[in-house]
Formats: C-alpha cells, structure tokens, sequence
C-alpha cells in the first residue's frame, strides 16, 4: 500500500468532493454541500452509505435534505433547529492523514459543525472527531451527535448492559411513538439488541439506549461496518440517558452516538469521537452465542 491518498474529485453530480484511501479502504467527503462523509467502503466494492438517488448531487434550497452518508447534528432533536439547511458549499482544510469539514455557522442556531476524519495508513480504520461550537451570545444545552446512514439489507448489532446491579434495574430502553416493540425487524436478545433493515418495511422504527459498551455494527453483503465510542457512565445524555440511537425504515438505517449533553458557552466547544472499522467475509450471527464467537472478537481489535 502507498500510504495515504487524497484528492480532489466529482462524486455522481457534485463537483468539489475530496476522496481519501490508504488503497484498502476509500472515503469521499461533500464540500458543495455538508458536511457530509457521502462515501465509505472497502476499495472497490459497496459504498456501505445509503445515498439518497433523488437527493444525491443536488445543492441548494431551503429545505433540509438527508442526502445520505455520514452527517453532524445536534441533540436533542427538534424541528426546525435540528433541520437547518446545509445545502452549501462548506470550507475544508487537508492536513497529512485528515481532511476537516467546516460549515459555516448556522444562521438560526449560531452553531458551528466541524468533522475531522483521519485514516489509518495500513488497515482499514479510521477516526472521526466531531466539533460543535457556540458561535452565539448565550449557553445552548446539547449533545453532539453523530449519524451514519447505513444501506439497505443489513442487520445490526447492539450490545445491552450487563452489569449485575442486584434489586435494581441496570438498563433501559427509549420508545419512539412509532416504535412497536413487537416489530419484527427487532430481536431483544439477552445480551443484544439486533435490528434488521427491511426494504419491505411499512413504517419506521427507532430506540435509544445506554450503551455502556460503547459500540455497535452493521453487517451488510458479508462486510461489517462497526463503530467505537466512548459512554461516559455517570453522564447526562439526552432520551432518557441515551448514548446511542437506531432509526430504520424501509430505505436505510441509521446508527448514532451522542455525547454527554452539556451547557455550552459562548465561544466554547464539545468534540465526539468514533473509531469506524470494517471488516470482511463476517458471517451473519444466527444467535447470540455467535455474537460472543464471531462479533466480539472483531469489535476488540479496534
């Protein structure tokens, strides 16, 4: 491999993209619009990002589009500050390994959206450091928080709390209104939540979780997309203590962490770290005694 490469491209209609690769793995980031990570897979083979086909390529407008890919919001989730326009160019900056996404300040909430997504010269691996800046006059209450819109026809995996708390509850699990927990997309497993992404679908469905371990996975044509983060225990985190978040409907799926939610100053600000890898031929669990022999020792590598 010849370390890293990056360059300046058009991505199926947007003209100023920029691909990143280490020759194992690729990634193109949007600068027409975003910021968005629109592109990630292994060299070659299935972006593991939904794209929006009517959406991809487009700029401009007022409406919010999904577009797709990996994006940046802020939690808790509310219309219309949650979906502020970002349909414009951003500026971007490309250091040795990295390349930054900087958008401009929002008009409406005065926050400031920032990723930093670095690749491991030798593996498939990478880093992604998300920024919210208050660029306001006041304190803003939020959590950052970090989506990847995953392709259709996968499954994914998510790990449930474990500690033994004695005669008192060690977990908990938030419903969305549209969420029926006897949906048969969901598998409630003692160990593990898993979720199937079904193009067949006819409504959508979403939970959030603690999730102390602090990863989940997506396995999709036998390539597993899985994510690392870090749950800070004795944190405050928006829905009902929820670090991490899963959103399906009959075109994608989405996976998402969430920092702690904190008050944030005028001029100061929180960052987010997740670790991606993917990982080749992985067979689909057919239980959980096969997360435990197949999944975990993959997730410990990262």
């Amino acid at each position: 491999m010849g370390g890293i490469v990056i360059n300046k491209r058009e991505y199926k209609g947007w003209k100023n993209c920029i691909e990143i690769s280490n020759g194992i793995i690729d990634a193109i980031a949007t600068t027409d619009v975003g910021p968005r990570i629109i592109r990630f897979g292994f060299v070659g083979r299935n972006n593991m990002f939904c794209e929006m086909e009517d959406q991809v390529g487009k700029t401009g407008g007022n409406e919010w589009n999904i577009f797709g890919g990996h994006r940046l919001w802020h939690s808790p989730e509310n219309n219309p500050r949650s979906y502020s326009p970002d349909n414009y160019p951003i500026d971007y900056e490309i250091k040795e390994n990295s390349v930054i996404l900087k958008q401009p300040v929002e008009p409406w909430t005065n926050i400031r959206k920032e990723i930093e997504f670095t690749m491991c010269e030798n593996s498939a691996k990478v880093k992604v450091l998300h920024r919210l800046i208050n660029e306001g006059a006041w304190d803003v209450e939020l959590s950052v928080w970090a989506l990847s819109v995953m392709a259709a026809g996968g499954i994914e995996i998510m790990p449930q709390v474990r500690k033994d708390t004695g005669v008192l509850p060690n977990r908990m699990v938030s419903l969305w209104p549209y969420a029926k927990m006897n949906d048969d997309r969901v598998y409630w497993g003692e160990n593990y939540i898993t979720l199937k992404q079904d193009i067949n679908a006819k409504g959508p469905f979403k939970i959030g979780l603690p999730n102390e371990d602090g990863w989940a996975a997506y396995i999709n044509n036998s390539i597993m997309f899985a994510i690392k983060y870090e749950h800070k225990v004795d944190a405050k985190y928006p829905d009902y203590a929820s670090s991490y978040e899963t959103y399906t409907n009959g075109t994608m799926l989405e996976m998402e962490s969430l920092s702690p939610l904190v008050k944030l100053a005028p001029g100061e600000t929180i960052e987010h770290t997740e670790t991606w890898m993917l990982f080749d031929n992985v067979k689909v669990p057919e239980n959980e005694k096969e997360i435990d022999e197949i999944i975990l020792p993959l997730i410990k590598q990262m």
